[in-house]
């Protein structure tokens, strides 16, 4: 019973302090499921190097590119500058943007552009024919739709069991906030919230992390 106390004072408090102080805005210590267990990308979907890309057992953050990726080049700059600079040493973090196909040419061209700033290892597109994608979207169970181009500007965080997260309950102020979606197109958005909440995803894998260590060691 007082080796359990010791590891629970060394491992788990430390981690949900962190959480506590962390979260800034969002009133959360965990963040809360909005959809569970999301359909996976569809393998037979194209990627740029033929390679599969997979949900499974990665924290994601998805997006929907749309047909005009280069015109709104600007916002996946601000992604990267805001979230994916600052988690991508995370090995299991990643970017997935779905995108209509013919479009491999633009998203190729943002890469070799985003290539210059940042190692792009952990972005990923796929794509796939309009239909496909608005049934995709559609097994999200969002309130957001894609407009005219099968895009949106807003990405989603998925974790490793496939569920999408945001904010759904209340805000510090008591007042309702759900939030499933970040707008690329806010740089506040994306520096408040958005940071916020991929840090307390991180943060709940590490806490899983020391728990699962700390259980060998008893």
């Amino acid at each position: 019973m007082k080796k359990n106390l010791v590891l629970f004072i060394l491992f788990v408090l430390p981690i949900v302090a962190y959480l506590f102080f962390a979260s800034g805005v969002n009133s959360f210590i965990t963040l809360p499921t909005i959809t569970p267990t999301i359909p996976n990308v569809d393998a037979q979907w194209k990627t740029l190097n033929d390679k599969k890309v997979t949900l499974d057992a990665k924290i994601t953050i998805l997006g929907f590119a749309g047909e005009n990726i280069m015109a709104n080049s600007g916002n996946f700059f601000t992604l990267n500058q805001k979230i994916y600079n600052k988690y991508r040493e995370f090995k299991d973090f990643q970017f997935v943007f779905i995108a209509p196909e013919g479009t491999e040419a633009q998203a190729q061209r943002l890469l070799k552009e985003l290539d210059a700033l940042t190692d792009v290892s952990g972005y990923h597109f796929v794509f796939a024919k309009p239909e496909a994608i608005q049934a995709y979207h559609a097994q999200l169970k969002l309130l957001g739709k894609l407009d005219d181009n099968f895009g949106t500007p807003y990405v989603y965080i998925v974790d490793k069991k496939r569920n999408l997260r945001g904010r759904k309950g209340k805000s510090d102020q008591g007042k309702p906030e759900y939030k499933e979606g970040y707008n690329t197109t806010s740089a506040a958005d994306l520096h408040n919230d958005m940071m916020d909440d991929v840090k307390i995803i991180l943060a709940e894998y590490r806490l899983a992390l020391k728990r699962n260590n700390a259980d060998r060691k008893i």
